[in-house]
Formats: structure tokens, sequence, C-alpha cells
């Protein structure tokens, strides 16, 4: 409108209409920080011009002062991520407590930092209890302002670390560098290549089993609270056998003890019903597996039974063994085993169907495929092999860590009769002797087994009684 002063000089006053500010300030201050909402308001007023910051202020409600903040704010070349100038709000209570970090890190480190008997050290350092323990020095803290200074500090919940292998062999690496050259050489020559080891021994029925798996909320699997061995299920022993070659697994549950007998019949049933048709040219087996254990590298047992099995294939059995100390790295824990507890978790194994079922159905990804069998056999323990028996044993170890890296092969020719004592040979010749004279062979098989294999391929003429030979 036309204005005239006493000077009779006209000019244009403006008014600006408040209302459609007010209505689109409404709009979206509810969605706005304290910093977006003093830059909504000050665009408002550089977009209404002369007059805009009383106009906006009426508008908003916002104090003009705050709104030339904004305008300031606007014409920054770069904008702060600030939403206040530096130096707002109240102090932070390390600046107002300077000793306060220092107390703090005391009490969580009390063997590097401070009182080496510090009662938090053998009690659970939660926020709360080191809340109560700084207000006993006379800190004004709280659980979580404890919190933030140990997150600002670097400090985070966590568990212990298995690193501390303790004292390790000279020849651990060189062990493995044996271990690799053994099991490259047998891949390119397409001989069998075994991992084995005996997986942790499960209680059978209706116990917990670590993990978790969906179910419907508020309905978990009950089981037993105690862990207590059902007699008449027993435990289950998974012994397990890992072809590198094909990817794929062997396990057989046993139900009595783990011993190397067990351990070899679970390769010889893997031979038997998946090996033989998969390494038709094969000439030698090579078999890496921990220094202890039922497969051990001391294990007289052991080396007992690996050379039945050679002599029974007419394989010449290659076993390296790894290092004391290395068990977590054999092939057979990370690539069968590992899969295995993931494919049972929190599923109890309440008979050993249902186990053997689990491990069946345990797949990856990369193609692994296991097949297991439950094995009834009794296997008992505490079996004595004499010097008899090891010196019978076709045995060739290795120039490097013999006791580690050993062949068995099959025995060509049966044991020295120096190998057999005296009370046994005498009795087993009057038992030939009486076979002999008898006219059924039935009476004394033992007998006339032994001699048709033992004396008579040595070239001597069987005895008709009387005193021993030798």
């Amino acid at each position: 409108m036309w204005v005239y002063n006493r000077l009779f000089i006209p000019y244009i006053v403006v008014v600006i209409d408040i209302e459609p500010i007010r209505e689109r300030f409404s709009a979206v201050a509810p969605f706005l920080d304290e910093r977006g909402r003093r830059l909504v308001a000050a665009a408002e007023a550089f977009a209404a011009g002369y007059g805009g910051i009383a106009a906006v202020a009426m508008a908003t409600g916002m104090a003009p002062s705050t709104i030339g903040r904004g305008l300031k704010e606007l014409a920054w070349e770069e904008p702060s991520e600030r939403i206040r100038r530096p130096g707002a709000g109240r102090k932070t209570a390390i600046s107002k407590d300077p000793t306060l970090l220092q107390d703090l890190e005391a009490l969580v480190e009390p063997t590097t930092r401070g009182d080496p008997e510090s009662s938090l050290r053998w009690t659970c350092k939660s926020v709360r209890r080191l809340a109560q323990a700084l207000q006993a020095q006379g800190h004004e803290v709280s659980r979580t302002l404890v919190a933030e200074l140990l997150n600002d500090a670097g400090y985070s919940l966590q568990g212990n670390r298995k690193t501390k292998e303790g004292e390790s062999h000279p020849d651990r690496d060189a062990q493995f560098g044996h271990i690799n050259a053994q099991v490259a050489a047998a891949l390119a020559e397409k001989q069998p290549v075994i991992s084995v080891d005996t997986k942790k021994k499960e209680l059978v029925g209706d116990f917990r089993n670590p993990g978790r798996e969906y179910r419907p909320q508020g309905n978990p699997e009950e089981v037993r609270v105690h862990d207590f061995l059902i007699k008449e299920l027993g435990r289950a022993v998974p012994y397990g056998v890992y072809d590198l070659a094909a990817n794929s697994g062997w396990v057989s549950i046993g139900v009595d003890h783990d011993t190397a007998a067990f351990a070899v019949n679970s390769i010889r049933q893997w031979w038997l019903t998946v090996g033989r048709a998969r390494y038709p040219e094969a000439t030698r087996m090579l078999i890496t597996a921990d220094g202890g254990g039922s497969n051990g590298s001391r294990v007289r047992l052991w080396k007992r039974e690996l050379q039945k099995l050679a002599n029974q294939f007419a394989l010449d059995i290659v076993v390296s063994h790894l290092p004391p100390g290395t068990s977590k790295w054999n092939k057979i824990e990370h690539r069968l085993f590992s899969f295995i507890s993931q494919n049972w978790r929190a599923k109890p194994l309440v008979s050993y169907r249902v186990i053997v079922e689990l491990i069946s159905a345990t797949t990856t990804k990369t193609g692994l495929t296991v097949r297991c069998e439950l094995d009834t056999g009794q296997y008992p323990s505490g079996i004595v092999v004499s010097d008899a028996e090891m010196s019978a044993i076709n045995i060739k170890r290795a120039e490097f860590h013999g006791e580690w890296n050993y062949t068995i092969s099959p025995n060509t020719h049966p044991p020295s009769c120096a190998f057999i004592s005296w009370r046994t040979l005498t009795r087993m010749q009057l038992e030939f002797s009486a076979f002999r004279s008898a006219r059924s062979a039935r009476a004394y098989p033992a007998a006339a087994t032994f001699f048709a294999n033992f004396w008579i391929r040595r070239g001597g003429a069987p005895f008709r009684g009387g005193s021993s030979a030798g």
C-alpha cells in the first residue's frame, strides 16, 4: 500500500502473510532436530526478504537471534555436522574429575595398573560393581557412565582366546612339511589318503545338545537337567575316516570302548564299503592321525591291528602322526567333525539310530558326503601286546622321526618259532600228535591250523609227538 510522510514522499510497505509460513513449518518441524528447525526457519526468512526474521519469529515462535544464527549457517561454504556450537552443554565427567579414568583402569586391570591385591581381582568386574568401587573411592559415577568410559577407552566384553599351546616340538613344522609332501605324492599317484580320529563321546538319551534351532516361541524341546549316564543306552563313540581326495567321510558309531582295535576296524569297514571300489589300483594307504588316543604313535595295539589290516588287503599302510599338541590341525576336525556338530545342534541324541541318521545327513556346499554305520562289536580295553607280537610286525620306520612316520607292509612269511614260548609250542605238538592219531579233525582244529600254516611252510616234517624241537 502507499504511505505518505510529512514531506509527502510516497513509499511502499510490504505486509508478510505469516500463516503459510506457520503451516509449512508446522508440517516439517516434528521430523527435524534443533539444527534442522533453525535452518528451515532461516530459509523461510531469507525467502521472505526484508522483515522476514520478524515474520518467521512470529510464525514459529523461535527467537530472532536463533533465526539469525541459522542465516549465518546457510551462508557457510561447508555445512557443519554439529547441532550446537562448540562448548555447549555441561562439562564431561573426566574434565570435572581428572582421576576418574585412571582409577577405573586400575580396577579393570589390577595386576598391571592398580593394586594386585584388589578385591575386584577375584570377582566379576561388571559395570555395577565397578561403579560401586569408584563410588567408594569418592567418585560420582553411575553404571551407565562407567560403561561409556570403558567404551571410549577401548575396552569391550571379551571371552578367553585359546592361543597358548604350551611347548611345541622343535620339529613340529618339519613334520607338517613331511606330512604335506607325503599327502601330495599319494594324491598325485591316486592312492587313498585318509585322516582319522575319534570324535567326542556322546551320551545317548534325551540330554541337552549345545546350539539353537527354530521352534515355536516359548516351546523349547525339554531335556534332562543332569547329564548322568543312562546305563541301558550307554555312550556313542564316533570314529571318523575322512577321504581327502573325495571330500567324503565315514563314521563308525561304537557302543563299547574306544580302542585301537575299534579304530582299525572302522578303517577296515570304510575300505570294504567305500575305499576298495573307489581306489581299485591302490597299492598303499596313507593315514594321518593324532599322536595320542586310540590311534596314538605309542599304542602297540594300533600297530598290531594295522598289521592285520595290511595282511588282509595286501596294502602297505603308511602312517604319519601329527606332532604333539597339534590335534586341532587334523583335517578331519574341521572338514568333517565340525559340520557334524553343526548338523545336530540342539537335537537330543535320544538313540543310536538318531545319531546315525543325523551324521549321515551331514552335507556342505562344497560337496561333503558322509556315511555312518553302527558298530555293535565288543572291544575290550587293557589288551597287552607282547614284545614277540611287536617283533612280528613288518614295520619300516622313516629316517625322519620314525616314531611318527612308518610303513607297515603285509607279512610274506609267518613269524619265527623263537617268538613262541616253549610251553605253548610243546602243548601244540602234543595236540598235533593226538590229531594225527585221531580219526576226525574236529577234535583239535587249533593244532591242525597252526601246524599246517606254520611248521609245514617252514619245510619241516610234522611232529609225531615226544620232545619239542627248535
